[in-house]
């Protein structure tokens, strides 16, 4: 609403075991806590295979989304009615970009200028193919320095106009 806000983000991400944990907690200088997210669950074949998705926003409820790989299906706390078929690969909102970064670890050469890579994502509500296309190469500064980054764009889905910018650092892992 034309207005400027300064803020900080942790995130912590644990693997091993098979297993990985993710959560983070963003705050605005003068809102405090804005958002905070956890997602859990399994590295397997294809990846990263949540669990649990909990997200609470700021004067929002919190909802979790629960990924019952033996029933294959998503269930949403927001509509208990709801039902997305697991197919793999599937993620949530937080545990994306880490997939993203372990598939671009995996296979480099898919992440060239023009391709495209698709995930199925689930949210509050629902679960949608979110499509992230490789703008190219980047040089981003960070507060360690200038680092080639590889920019990723995906572009705002009908019915939801988030977009989401994305920049990977090979040299980073």
């Amino acid at each position: 609403k034309g207005m400027s806000l300064d803020g900080e983000a942790t995130v912590r991400w644990r693997a091993g075991d098979g297993k990985y944990s993710l959560s983070s907690e963003s705050r605005a200088s003068i809102l405090g806590k804005i958002l905070e997210n956890r997602s859990e669950g399994a590295v397997d074949e294809a990846g990263l295979a949540p669990a649990t998705f909990y997200e609470k926003r700021m004067r929002k409820a919190a909802f979790t989304t629960t990924f019952d790989r033996e029933a294959k299906v998503v269930t949403f706390s927001e509509d208990k009615k709801k039902r997305v078929p697991i197919r793999g690969g599937e993620q949530d909102r937080a545990s994306t970009q880490w997939q993203l970064a372990s598939m671009a670890r995996a296979a480099p050469g898919k992440f060239a200028p023009g391709s495209e890579v698709s995930l199925v994502v689930a949210g509050r509500t629902d679960a949608q193919t979110w499509r992230f296309k490789v703008v190219g190469k980047e040089s981003v500064a960070t507060g360690s320095g200038s680092v080639q980054a590889v920019h990723l764009v995906k572009a705002p889905v009908e019915g939801n106009e988030q977009a989401v910018d994305l920049w990977l650092a090979p040299s980073l892992g």
